[in-house]
């Protein structure tokens, strides 16, 4: 019988975890008897670690891994995937948004022969702008990205667990999962489903955060950011001809020589704003060498309990 391990990050999820363990244990049990439930408590400030080791205490098959502080959903998400013992592994979102439910489908997907199943939105009930900030962010990455990251998909996904293997010698410091999962390759595809609204609480990814994800998924797998500054700079060096040409011709041809001075700071501006944006894209890529050259783990575990 397979074997299933399910990667749950939770993080100030009170409100909800209960029901999570209540959904994700039921679907999981008509699938089968073989699973595991792994939540990572990414350093939770209120009563989740209580809720989720009294769980642990009347079913062994949910564990319970504890972070020393909060290091981000991503990196939760990988302690998690470390600690999974699945032929399958799964991954899922603690707020519900994702249904546990779907996981029959996912897996059915993926008995079909394929490696990697991801579960692909076609409708949010997020607001009209978080909405709008998504749609535009995978479509602007796609268009950018050096490798195919599929359109509105998430972490939910199952992944047979050599993939999980692979996923583990990569412990990027700029984690951005389904970039690592999509660069992967194998037998990869997607499956559509409704997301559905928060069950309670506050969302946890606030607009700094989900930034920060975006510009994991650009830098990380994009070189178009570098590219971009050798063309707008071959750009400025042709109109800078055609600016010189254009005034020598004025001068010689109809004896009209330009005045100087706003075109100095007009160009001054320019370059200035033109290398200070060059700067700062470089920057971006040096500070991102630096944090990997310093190779600090990810995530440090505080406690575990996993004992069945």
């Amino acid at each position: 019988m397979t074997y299933i391990s399910l990667v749950i990050p939770v993080y100030n999820e009170e409100q909800v975890v209960e029901q999570l363990y209540a959904r994700c244990s039921t679907a999981l049990g008509k699938i089968t008897d073989s699973y595991e439930i792994i939540c990572v408590d990414d350093g939770s400030s209120d009563n989740t670690l209580a809720y989720l080791l009294k769980f642990h205490q009347i079913n062994k098959k949910l564990k319970v891994i504890t972070l020393s502080r909060n290091f981000g959903h991503q990196s939760a998400i990988l302690a998690g995937l470390s600690f999974a013992k699945g032929e399958y592994v799964g991954i899922i979102d603690g707020d519900l948004q994702d249904p546990p439910e779907f996981l029959r489908e996912i897996l059915n997907k993926l008995e079909e022969g394929f490696d990697v199943v991801y579960a692909i939105r076609k409708k949010r009930k997020e607001n009209i702008i978080k909405r709008a900030f998504y749609g535009s962010y995978y479509r602007i990455l796609r268009g950018m990205s050096n490798i195919e990251i599929p359109l509105d998909s998430g972490d939910f996904s199952i992944m047979r667990h050599f993939v999980v293997d692979y996923i583990l010698q990569m412990p990027e410091q700029s984690l951005f999962l389904r970039g690592l999962r999509s660069w992967i390759g194998f037998r990869q595809t997607g499956i559509e489903y409704e997301r559905e609204k928060r069950q309670a609480g506050l969302p946890k990814y606030s607009f700094r955060k989900l930034l920060g994800l975006a510009y994991n998924g650009i830098f990380s797998f994009s070189r178009f950011p570098v590219k971009i500054l050798s063309r707008v700079g071959f750009l400025v060096i042709i109109f800078s001809f055609i600016y010189i040409i254009f005034n020598l011709i004025k001068k010689y041809a109809f004896g009209d020589v330009p005045q100087g001075f706003t075109t100095i700071i007009i160009f001054l501006a320019l370059f200035n704003g033109i290398q200070l944006f060059a700067l700062g894209l470089i920057g971006e890529y040096v500070l991102r060498i630096y944090d990997e050259s310093r190779k600090r783990p990810l995530y440090i575990i505080r406690d575990k309990y996993l004992d069945e």
